[in-house]
C-alpha cells in the first residue's frame, strides 16, 4: 500500500477500535499516534491529511483500491460536518462504496460500532486538536 509516497509504511497490522481521540491524534492498540488515520480491516496506517482541504482522489485512493473488500467507508472530517464534494461521491459511487462524511468523533464512535459488530468497515479520520 502507497501512502504519501511511502509504501507499506508502519502500521498496526490488525484492526483495533479507537479507545480515544484528540489533542492531535488518537490512542488505539495499547498505543497513541499523532496525527490522522487510516483504519481498515487488515490495520491502522497513519493518514498524512491534516484538514478537509487536503481530501482528493489521491488521499482517498486507499480506500477506493480496498472497495471491493468493504462495506462502508467512515470519513471523520474534523470538528465540524462536513458534506462530501460531488466528484469524490461519484468516485465512491464508481467502486460501490458507501460512504458516509461526519464530524471526527462520531466517525470514530461509529467505526467502533461496525467493528464490534465484524462488519467490513474502513475509515479516514482527521486528528482534531
Amino acid at each position: 500500500m502507497t501512502f504519501g509516497g511511502r509504501t507499506d509504511a508502519p502500521h498496526l497490522p490488525r484492526p483495533a477500535p479507537i479507545d480515544a481521540y484528540g489533542d492531535g491524534g488518537f490512542r488505539f492498540g495499547g498505543m497513541s499516534h499523532r496525527g490522522s488515520l487510516l483504519c481498515f480491516p487488515d490495520g491502522i496506517w497513519a493518514w498524512p491529511v491534516k484538514d478537509i482541504a487536503e481530501l482528493s482522489m489521491s488521499t482517498l485512493q486507499a480506500a477506493f483500491d480496498r472497495a471491493a473488500d468493504l462495506d462502508f467507508f467512515l470519513l471523520g472530517a474534523g470538528r465540524d460536518p462536513w458534506f462530501l464534494p460531488q466528484p469524490l461521491r461519484d468516485q465512491f459511487r464508481e467502486v460501490s462504496l458507501s460512504v458516509d462524511s461526519m464530524p471526527t468523533g462520531a466517525a470514530v464512535r461509529t467505526y467502533n460500532i461496525l467493528l464490534a459488530e465484524n462488519r467490513r468497515v474502513g475509515a479516514g479520520l482527521i486528528a482534531v486538536a
